[in-house]
């Protein structure tokens, strides 16, 4: 799963990212991106947020995407939050996109991210054309229509995907939404080794731990409920099952084979992908189900990698049913010994 996950710069003084997904890590950055679809000049295109983490800054990029879906002619803002570079905090950004003006605008000086790479309240990202007010984040969204001087669009953006790069031994967390109007929930992914003999125990899995008697095992909770309990790894590294939270089907993927065979410093991939809830059946706020999906197994040998793209879930939506909705999750976990 040597993937290149194609994350862009956030910052732009002297400091780029490698499309090495390593360089994530080695370089201490965290990465957050979320994808929007929006119409801008005429056309549905993507909107893409990226906030990013080091040690001493946070900064943002927001990208529109060129015609016809058009990624290497994309138009590109990015802000960099260093603490001594007040000013950068407030202010605005235009360029041109067919023709038409794209302007951005964004207030994060007092912006809280408490601990986060991405703030959590207390700031406005907003994007205009055609003097609307295409997409708006955060809670000042009243600030930020006072700002701009126009309205809100006719047509509401949609949420299509938000991807998230996560750091741990052996349990990975975060909060997130699987939908764009509903609560945050509690993910935590944790690796434990079990077996016999000396190998016995919790313990990181490594290269190589199935050869020593010791059986991983893979278990996923949503706020604190097992939702994902999968035995025997080394054999079921990659896999799929469906789960459902306050009724709504949720598809879960994952690919931990490198965290597994592969040396060095790797990732493993979660996708959680919302369905439409069934209204034939009554089902508990959390519950889960095994999934025998042929559409997915007949791709479990191909890596979950080269099923997506950045900044798109054609080959998840692919695989799921025609109820599935748009969104989909992605949690890059990175294993630190």
């Amino acid at each position: 799963m040597q993937d290149h996950i194609g994350i862009p710069a956030c910052f732009s003084s002297g400091e780029k990212l490698s499309d090495d997904a390593s360089a994530v890590t080695r370089s201490g950055h965290s990465v957050c991106m979320s994808v929007y679809r929006a119409k801008i000049a005429g056309q549905s295109r993507l909107i893409t947020i990226t906030w990013c983490k080091n040690l001493l800054l946070h900064g943002l990029s927001v990208s529109v995407e060129g015609p016809d879906g058009d990624q290497t002619q994309q138009h590109t803002c990015k802000v960099e939050l260093k603490p001594w570079y007040f000013w950068r905090k407030q202010g605005s950004k235009r360029f041109v996109v067919d023709e038409k003006a794209v302007e951005i605008f964004w207030d994060l000086k007092a912006a809280k991210f408490n601990g986060g790479t991405e703030p959590k309240s207390e700031y406005y990202v907003a994007v205009v054309c055609d003097e609307e007010v295409v997409l708006v984040l955060g809670d000042l969204k009243k600030d930020a229509y006072r700002k701009a001087g126009f309205r809100p669009a006719l047509t509401d953006p949609t949420l299509v995907s938000k991807k998230e790069h996560i750091f741990g031994k052996k349990k990975f967390s975060t909060k997130a939404k699987f939908y764009e109007r509903g609560r945050s929930h509690e993910i935590a992914i944790e690796c434990k080794n079990r077996g016999g003999g000396g190998g016995g125990g919790s313990g990181s899995i490594g290269s190589g731990s199935t050869l020593n008697g010791v059986e991983p095992e893979l278990e996923i909770r949503v706020d604190g409920h097992l939702v994902v309990h999968v035995k025997h790894l080394q054999w079921k590294f990659r896999g799929n099952e469906s789960i459902h939270i306050n009724k709504l089907r949720i598809e879960v993927y994952w690919d931990v084979h490198d965290w597994l065979f592969s040396p060095g410093l790797r990732h493993a991939l979660f996708i959680f992908k919302p369905n439409l809830p069934a209204s034939s059946t009554s089902l508990s706020p959390l519950s889960r189900t095994s999934s025998s999906s042929p559409p997915f197994s007949s791709l479990a040998s191909t890596p979950l990698s080269s099923q997506t793209s950045s900044g798109s879930v054609e080959g998840i939506n692919n695989a799921t049913s025609a109820g599935s909705s748009e969104f989909c999750l992605f949690l890059y976990a990175w294993k630190v010994e």
